[in-house]
């Protein structure tokens, strides 16, 4: 009820129709009135964007070169690029290492490489695979003694069997490891 007299004295104030409908410019001393009759603008708009520009059609010379290029059967397409390469002294491409990368369907190629690489490897991880319940202690007691963690930490990783307890390891250390866990009454394995 009490907004009615202030919306009625909003409506009787002067109202000048420079900017559109829900436009104010009244604090800005360099506004330009808007015509209200004008037409929009219409700005031509090219079919695709082109960053570079418009491009001079292409010359005779070029036009004929195309032509004689697609006459050519495909063999002699494809010494093409060899031969321009050398002619124009373009620098050899390296190939690129894949290492590391999955692709797909070489997968199977990859396959015996893998294994070469697993009897190459210098840094193990230590993973405690289970442990009977009466040696939980003992087996909390030789996670600690290898690692820094306190008494909590180390019953959390305990518990949470299987898990890893030691990563990039040698393998002399790995052993050392799964022989205390064992006395202590775990299994741990080595990765």
């Amino acid at each position: 009820m009490r907004f009615t007299p202030l919306s009625r004295l909003i409506c009787r104030l002067p109202q000048r129709d420079i900017c559109g409908p829900l436009q104010s410019r009244t604090l800005q001393t360099n506004s330009v009135p808007k015509d209200s009759l004008a037409k929009p603008r219409k700005y031509k708009i090219p079919q695709f964007y082109d960053p570079y520009g418009p491009r001079p059609p292409p010359s005779e010379k070029i036009i004929q070169l195309a032509e004689r290029i697609g006459e050519l059967s495909e063999e002699e397409r494809g010494q093409i690029m060899p031969t321009l390469s050398e002619r124009l002294n373009l620098p050899k491409l390296q190939p690129i290492s894949t290492d590391g990368l999955d692709m797909g369907s070489e997968g199977a190629a990859a396959g015996p490489k893998a294994e070469e690489k697993k009897a190459e490897k210098t840094a193990f991880d230590v993973k405690l695979e289970k442990f009977d319940a009466a040696a939980k202690i003992k087996v909390i007691k030789e996670v600690r003694a290898f690692t820094s963690l306190g008494l909590k930490e180390a019953k959390d990783l305990v518990e949470k069997v299987p898990v890893v307890l030691k990563q990039g390891v040698t393998k002399e250390e790995a052993n050392d490891i799964i022989e205390k866990i064992k006395a202590a009454g775990g299994v741990a394995v080595m990765e």
